[in-house]
């Protein structure tokens, strides 16, 4: 048998080559935007696992469709409203003539997932065009900042029991190392549910108990213990491969690196949660597609946990790490 030999841990998803990433956000109202950048282009893929999604150009990153490639991504919050910020990347990315040439403009391919904020801090400021425009400005290929920022300005988990009850979440990176292929992932977790140290299964974040603890969302649901769920979530992600994929592979790896969001949290994919990842392969050696699934996953797994260990308290609601409490027994 071969040795087992732990993963190659790297800083985040700007490890890949080929790929920026910038913030913009209003930390009053609470919303933002993070543009996920492939100015040579990617081949992209999709996968839509939650049943209350928000999303610009996912039929373009479909197998048997036309264009292969995407020049960005952009995560949003704002719901519905902030895929305007779309608008701000595309003339972005057309100043600088990165696009499909179409023979009469370049025309940049810019799908974009958004998430439910309008809880916290304003529900009538929005990202628009000018913070998408803000967000491309900022992207570098340099560490990328974690926590409440850009896209996970207004995340929040752990709602089973109303708002007032959640704790705040942010947007988290992180990226393994396959050989030499870098797979990386960033994620902003808005959802419904808890989210889990899948190592331990101990909540990292949930419902707040009247006793100091967080409550399992899982059992409230089966308990009939909690309220009515609303549309008030949303996990949305980027994965990227530092190598060769087809637009089938690709889409292959958006869909098994959603098993990074199951393993850490519960529960997902809801009725309420539009859970939505993208792929984004940006050249190189070619890679097995399973293997970079696999990697995928544990890349959004990662980034997962580090986006509730990196946010901070605001908007009334405690962070995680500011509310560290032990799961209440079922």
């Amino acid at each position: 048998m071969l040795p087992m030999t732990d993963p190659v841990w790297l800083s985040g998803i700007t490890d890949v080559p080929g790929i920026r990433v910038g913030h913009a956000h209003d930390l009053q109202a609470l919303t933002g935007v993070t543009a996920v950048l492939a100015p040579d282009g990617a081949v992209v893929g999709v996968a839509v696992e939650g049943s209350a999604p928000g999303t610009r150009e996912t039929d373009l990153c479909r197998p048997c469709n036309l264009v292969q490639q995407a020049h960005a991504v952009l995560l949003c919050g704002g719901s519905a409203f902030g895929l305007a910020a779309a608008h701000g990347a595309m003339r972005w990315l057309e100043e600088r003539g990165i696009g499909l040439p179409t023979g009469y403009a370049t025309v940049p391919i810019v799908p974009a997932a958004v998430l439910y904020d309008l809880g916290v801090g304003s529900a009538q400021v929005r990202p628009d065009e000018a913070m998408g425009y803000a967000a491309c400005e900022a992207a570098t290929d340099g560490p990328v900042e974690q926590g409440c920022i850009g896209a996970g300005a207004g995340c929040t988990v752990g709602k089973a029991l109303g708002m007032d009850r959640a704790v705040k979440s942010g947007i988290g990176t992180a990226c393994v190392k396959v050989g030499a292929v870098a797979v990386g992932a960033i994620v902003a977790v808005n959802a419904f549910g808890d989210v889990r140290d899948p190592a331990t299964g101990r909540i990292l974040a949930g419902p707040r108990g009247e006793d100091g603890t967080y409550l399992d969302t899982t059992a409230l649901l089966l308990q009939g213990a909690a309220g009515r769920p609303l549309a008030e979530n949303t996990t949305i992600g980027v994965v990227a491969v530092g190598g060769s994929l087809s637009k089938e592979g690709a889409n292959k790896v958006a869909r098994m690196a959603h098993d990074g969001l199951a393993r850490t949290i519960s529960p997902i994919h809801t009725m309420f949660d539009g859970d939505t990842l993208f792929c984004l392969a940006t050249g190189g050696p070619e890679v097995d597609v399973t293997t970079a699934g696999v990697a995928a996953a544990l890349a959004v797994e990662r980034a997962v946990l580090n986006a509730v260990r990196h946010a901070a308290s605001m908007g009334g609601l405690p962070a995680a790490r500011a509310w560290s409490c032990p799961v209440k027994d079922r």
